[in-house]
């Protein structure tokens, strides 16, 4: 599959039905989206309302197919509806749908992870928010201390105390990132450049004593995929570990993506550390809303009931949830992530063949099967270097490719997703679309 040229008079493609739907979905819902990405106000443009799905591609309300690189934000590691999964989840839904009581599913599924990760045991939550949130309440509960340390460009959900900014110093104390947030609730949240070993050792110097935990995204995949330089992610365990604080990795979106053991399995495995606690979420959930938290045991051993540290959810470890999960991660074999590993280097090399042709400042940056793409032309470590990203030439980008088919993140600061559906058929519409896109990039440049 070459990357061959295409006509230069693509026409928009219609969008009549989804304009009438978002008009009445911004009726009764915030901008009518339920969650803000999804508006396109970072491309602009009407938001594409999808009627289904099928291995790697998306039909829109009228009728317009796409091939798929967010993949649900990640979740979908085997394509959408994929026929094993949508079996198990028939007959789980067939058993009911939710008992409040423990069931079979969440125990195997507990299992499976346990199995994979470099955890000893697991609680389940319903989403990624969810488990961040309690990952750190358990962590100031077992430590007896209060102060968080994160890094600014890391995403853990919209939990108050991690939603926030921080100035250029070298230890900066946060601020809240949003009105409703009051800084009462971020006042104990200290926000460090990321990739930076001096801020951090700084950090702990200043509060000594003090600080209950460091999170971190294992691999950062919400301003772009900004790899941890080699060897932060060991020095951040080992740092935490000689100060007495728990380090905390977020796994939500490289768990069982990046890798068959997420980012661990890249990083982590062959150094010989662990992180104390991590969060989960999207691949294990199979597409439907499941996440979770899980680490040592003498640590998830302070959580209720065991322990005093109070956590309850009524749908945590849903059934049908649990199953959808467990039948992903049963089928998400070592053949399946080569397939999605040679898949995402295919696209790669495409997009640097097209980049490069028509001068397109670009760098791509991957950690295991994730990537994505910043146009600038220097290397990107911190949330500070992400932000020198054309937005601009990305939105024409962004709508060159969507009007020939292919659906990528409406947002420059996003991670693409393939998955073991996106065949020979899936990928040279990709490639086909890539020089039109670069040259429309271009032009918004000029």
């Amino acid at each position: 599959m070459k990357n061959e040229p295409v006509p230069h008079d693509i026409s928009p493609l219609s969008a009549a039905a989804s304009e009438a739907l978002f008009a009445r979905a911004k009726a009764v819902t915030p901008g009518g989206v339920n969650s803000p990405v999804r508006a396109f106000n970072a491309v602009g443009g009407t938001p594409r309302f999808i009627r289904e799905a099928k291995g790697a591609w998306l039909t829109d309300v009228d009728g317009n197919e796409y091939v798929d690189l967010i993949c649900s934000w990640g979740p979908m590691l085997l394509g959408h509806a994929h026929p094993e999964v949508q079996a198990a989840v028939l007959a789980a839904v067939a058993r009911g749908t939710s008992y409040g009581t423990p069931t079979t599913p969440e125990v195997e599924l507990a299992e499976a992870i346990v199995e994979r990760a470099p955890v000893e045991k697991v609680r389940f939550v319903s989403s990624g928010t969810e488990a961040t949130m309690s990952a750190i309440r358990l962590a100031r509960g077992f430590t007896g201390r209060d102060v968080i340390l994160k890094f600014a460009g890391n995403y853990h959900g919209h939990v108050d105390s991690l939603l926030a900014s921080a100035g250029s110093g070298l230890v900066t104390h946060a601020i809240p990132g949003t009105p409703g947030v009051p800084e009462s609730s971020t006042e104990l949240t200290v926000v460090l450049p990321y990739n930076d070993r001096a801020a951090v050792t700084a950090a702990f110097e200043e509060y000594a004593g003090r600080v209950a935990c460091l999170i971190t995204e294992a691999s950062p995949g919400n301003m772009g995929v900004v790899p941890p330089e080699p060897g932060f992610n060991e020095f951040l365990a080992t740092t935490c570990q000689a100060n007495g604080a728990l380090f905390i990795s977020d796994e939500v979106m490289t768990g069982f993506r990046a890798s068959k053991q997420g980012q661990w399995g890249i990083d982590g495995k062959n150094e010989g550390w662990t992180p104390d606690l991590v969060t989960f979420g999207k691949v294990m959930g199979g597409g439907f809303p499941a996440a979770a938290f899980g680490g040592r045991a003498d640590v998830m051993g302070s959580l209720s009931p065991d322990g005093p540290v109070y956590q309850a959810g009524t749908l945590s470890g849903n059934p049908v949830a649990t199953t959808a999960g467990l039948t992903t991660l049963r089928l998400a074999t070592d053949e399946v992530y080569d397939h999605i590993t040679r898949a995402a280097e295919t696209v790669k090399g495409a997009i640097e063949e097209s980049f490069t042709t028509v001068g397109l400042p670009h760098v791509i940056q991957s950690t295991g099967t994730m990537f994505s793409v910043f146009f600038t032309d220097k290397p990107v470590r911190n949330f500070d270097e992400a932000k020198t990203t054309d937005e601009v030439a990305y939105k024409a980008f962004f709508h060159a490719m969507l009007d020939q088919g292919v659906y990528l993140p409406p947002s420059a600061y996003e991670a693409w997703f393939l998955s073991s559906a996106h065949d020979e058929r899936a990928i040279s519409r990709i490639i086909e679309a890539l020089p039109y896109a670069a040259e429309a990039a271009v032009k918004v440049k000029a």
